[in-house]
């Protein structure tokens, strides 16, 4: 017999012992003069180192959530905009929070299609702050990396690349915009910009295509005229993916909180 196995004890040796927390407890000893220490403090103390790895993973959590929100670039006036406080009165606007709700709460499928949506209708109607929602939940609750941009400000990070001492190229700049799970794009055709601006924004459209990335475009101008902004490449992509178009078609809350 080898010297390990002549101080293993069968059964354990028991004895009772004191803890200073607990009180009395039975102590066991396996091997030699090894003796087990109090049980409850032994769960209290796993108890403990738990809930520290919960809180670190929470911590960790919210640093990754405020990461992503402050990279969605979402304007401080819409941050606190989510699918649960928009105002859904009529049964249109009902169907518009529905649609939004679906396509956050399926996010996974929307991105396997890369599909897309147009949000089309009068200022004030609650537009942005519906794809913020979206935007917000699938950051949330997929993890999702999301962008929030004008379409003049898409274009002039891109263009101001060109200057002598900028820090970004035009390359990374057009990547920035693709590498979002969601892009979204406000303003749609405020102002029709050249062909050379709107072939820019096409490199970004068409490479989010071609990846499956998704897109939500915003516009106060009816679909026709979004489309003759976008152009037919862009919107034969969209509806490629299966993509949708939701009027906004009711009274705005601007106005309306002003009378």
């Amino acid at each position: 017999m080898n010297l390990l196995a002549s101080r293993i004890h069968r059964p354990p040796l028991t004895r009772e012992s004191t803890c200073p927390t607990h009180g009395l407890f039975l102590s066991r000893c396996h091997l030699g003069d090894i003796w087990t220490k109090c049980n409850l403090c032994a769960e209290e103390a796993k108890a403990k180192e738990e809930a520290q790895a919960q809180d670190e993973q929470k911590r960790r959590a919210r640093e990754a959530w405020e990461k992503r929100l402050g990279s969605a670039a979402i304007p401080e006036r819409f941050q606190s905009c989510r699918l649960r406080n928009y105002i859904a009165e009529t049964p249109e606007q009902q169907a518009a929070l529905r649609f939004a709700r679906d396509y956050a709460d399926n996010f996974s499928v929307v991105q396997s299609k890369g599909r897309g949506a147009i949000f089309v209708g009068n200022v004030g109607t609650g537009k942005t702050h519906l794809a913020v929602g979206i935007g917000m939940q699938v950051m949330h609750t997929h993890g999702a990396s999301v962008l929030f941009s004008t379409v003049a400000r898409a274009v002039r990070r891109i263009k101001d690349t060109w200057a002598k001492r900028s820090g970004e190229t035009e390359g990374e700049a057009i990547a920035a915009m693709v590498f979002p799970d969601l892009l979204i794009l406000d303003e749609v055709g405020v102002q029709f910009g050249s062909d050379f601006e709107k072939n820019l924004l096409f490199d970004v459209l068409n490479e989010r295509y071609e990846k499956r990335k998704p897109s939500l475009f915003l516009s106060n101008l009816s679909i026709d005229d979004v489309a003759a902004f976008l152009g037919e490449r862009v919107m034969d992509r969209l509806r490629e993916d299966g993509g949708d178009v939701m009027p906004f078609q009711w009274e705005s809350y601007r106005g309306r909180a002003t009378e």
